[in-house]
């Protein structure tokens, strides 16, 4: 059995379906919002209130930025580009680079307790052996190493042939771990990746040189299905994913938020929208 298997065979799991949700806590869902739910869930099953959690969630197209993108010295001509495109733009909580998100981008968080006795390696192998896991049937080599020219690189950036199709990052609040991993499945990744290659040929400027940020090449990234030859919807993958998870839980699986999640929601939904004044100010200029 894999790290995958040892975390999650036998233990109660809650799953979370939020591709099709409008509203959180009576909040309408969007990409703020979804950042805020994941801090919110970290921090309940980190005091154990809840069970080890993975939800599933994917966006309207948005440009998730990191931290050390809003400091790029043009941020609004990049913004505005964006914009112009009919993207969402937003700040997230936590440090790595610009990601694209849209409906066919399925994000997968696993959710977990004890921080300690998970090293930060250990989470990016538990999403790595799931994702192999989770294509076991395609055959396909899947490998876990920084492609160079990739949007938001690391060290466990997933690819098949040398070209990248998700990235895996994590967020820990209190004692409890959320490693996120957003999943390219279906549309053009080429397209995807030459959006955010301009959004950096826009935004940055001459005064940037103290922060690498990555000069994106679109050839090294393709979504799952140009990969593998398929045709897979959103859905289809989560029908996997869920009958995985049904075969591994202790019991069925819990489907719902807890009221405990609400007033750390709230809050968090305050701090991301304060994190995000600077992006509605430069949008509405």
């Amino acid at each position: 059995m894999g790290i995958f298997n040892d975390s999650f065979a036998n233990k109660p799991l809650r799953l979370l379906d939020h591709t099709n949700i409008k509203t959180i806590f009576d909040q309408p869902y969007h990409a703020l919002a979804s950042f805020a739910i994941e801090d919110a869930m970290a921090t309940v099953v980190g005091e154990n209130l809840a069970p080890t959690t993975i939800r599933l969630w994917t966006h309207a197209p948005t440009l998730v930025l990191g931290i050390p993108d809003s400091r790029l010295e043009n941020l609004a001509s990049g913004l505005h580009y964006m914009k112009h495109l009919g993207y969402d733009v937003i700040i997230r909580n936590s440090g790595g680079l610009a990601v694209l998100l849209d409906e066919n981008v399925l994000n997968i968080s696993f959710v977990l307790p004890n921080k300690k006795h998970l090293s930060i390696n250990e989470g990016y192998d538990l999403m790595y052996d799931f994702t192999r896991q989770l294509f076991a049937k395609e055959e396909a080599t899947i490998l876990a190493y920084e492609i160079v020219g990739s949007y938001c690189p690391g060290d466990y950036d997933l690819s098949i042939d040398g070209k990248k199709f998700a990235g895996i990052s994590q967020r820990r609040v209190r004692d409890g771990v959320a490693i996120q991993m957003y999943l390219d499945i279906a549309g053009i990744s080429y397209e995807r990746a030459s959006i955010v290659k301009h959004f950096y040929e826009l935004a940055k400027g001459s005064n940037d040189s103290s922060f690498t940020y990555p000069q994106v090449k679109p050839e090294v990234m393709a979504s799952i299905n140009e990969l593998l030859h398929k045709d897979f919807t959103v859905q289809q993958i989560i029908d996997r994913i869920v009958t995985s998870l049904s075969g591994l839980a202790k019991e069925p699986l819990m489907t719902n938020l807890i009221e405990e999640e609400r007033p750390i929601f709230y809050r968090r939904l305050q701090q991301m929208e304060k994190r995000n004044d600077m992006i509605r100010s430069i949008l509405n200029s």
